[in-house]
């Protein structure tokens, strides 16, 4: 049976600015019962926090980001000197509570499952704005309402708290460095990206929800304002558009369809109601947010789908600017 001593678990950290929250990860992972096999801490093209990192921290492998700059390429870095069976990622912002490495590996008993997540609680450093709802909780990278409360396959991780099987990257390949985060600009998917591609090549095995798996992610105050709601949402919208370009709308899109047809009119409702009941402001003020956050989203997705357009049109040299007939097959 799988545990902790078959896994290999990954930190990719960019900037000495998060240099306590770097050593509270750190620190969570390894105080893990029981341990891991290793800890591996990658340096985003950071050579200060290559050398404070090396020096300071023990028990640590690190190493320096050789791939391209950004999350993705620092994630395959640590992929590539990883040991263990099972390699799991977690965010330098987070910690994980005790038993989260057992809960991960656990699942694996089971050999359809491919992948594991769990659950990233957000952290709220100043508290949650009360306009905020929770089925917007990506957009701080924590799970958010709408996700399963047992555990429940589904199509993709959280990619503050996620693990594969070493197969997977050895059979479909690595994180696509052509999408996902690249210091602070807020887009992302390249864990969804890459768990459709695994899906596709095993489409009778699963990858797994777990809540019991747990991290805290830390939410600095900056997250918690409508500049930072307003330009994630927008980024995720742009990166969904990409990964429906490598994966397919069908594929890209199967659980923001869900998400937007079941528990955001839901959410939206259920603020409505208390506001009225409650005679209070703030429900609806996070009705408002469901749906400009929806809204939002939406619109970064089209801008992204156009940009895809004008790239695939520059490469085919063709003029980049559809016509009205184009515009409406779209």
């Amino acid at each position: 049976m799988p545990s902790p001593a078959d896994l290999s678990v990954v930190i990719c950290a960019y900037t000495l600015e998060r240099w306590d929250q770097i050593v509270a990860a750190v620190a969570s992972v390894l105080g893990q019962a029981p341990g891991v096999r290793e800890l591996i801490l990658v340096s985003d093209h950071n050579a200060d926090l290559y050398r404070r990192a090396t020096s300071e921290l023990s028990g640590v492998l690190v190493i320096e980001n050789t791939d391209t700059r950004g999350l993705s390429g620092a994630r395959n870095s640590g992929v590539r000197a990883a040991s263990g069976q099972i390699i799991a990622f977690l965010d330098d912002d987070a910690t994980a509570d005790p038993g989260w490495a057992a809960a991960l590996t656990a699942a694996y008993a089971d050999d359809g499952v491919i992948g594991v997540g769990g659950t990233s609680a957000p952290n709220w450093i100043a508290g949650r704005p009360a306009w905020f709802p929770e089925e917007f909780d990506w957009v701080v990278g924590c799970s958010y309402r709408g996700l399963p409360t047992q555990p429940s396959p589904v199509r993709n991780m959280i990619g503050s708290n996620m693990s594969f099987r070493r197969e997977v990257f050895a059979e479909v390949g690595l994180f696509d460095p052509s999408v996902g985060r690249v210091g602070a600009n807020p887009v992302g998917c390249e864990e969804t990206e890459l768990c459709i591609r695994a899906i596709r090549r095993w489409p009778k095995r699963r990858i797994l929800h777990d809540p019991a798996a747990r991290v805290r992610h830390t939410v600095p105050p900056d997250r918690g304002t409508w500049r930072y709601f307003r330009s994630r949402c927008f980024a995720e919208g742009r990166s969904k558009a990409q990964v429906t370009r490598l994966a397919g709308a069908s594929a890209g899109l199967a659980s923001e369809r869900r998400y937007t047809a079941r528990v955001l009119p839901r959410g939206a409702l259920d603020r409505v109601r208390l506001a009225v009941r409650e005679r209070r402001v703030a429900p609806l003020r996070a009705a408002l947010a469901i749906g400009a956050g929806l809204g939002i989203t939406t619109a970064g997705y089209v801008a992204g789908l156009v940009e895809n357009r004008r790239a695939g049109a520059s490469l085919t040299g063709a003029d980049p600017e559809p016509s009205v007939a184009g515009r409406g097959e779209e």
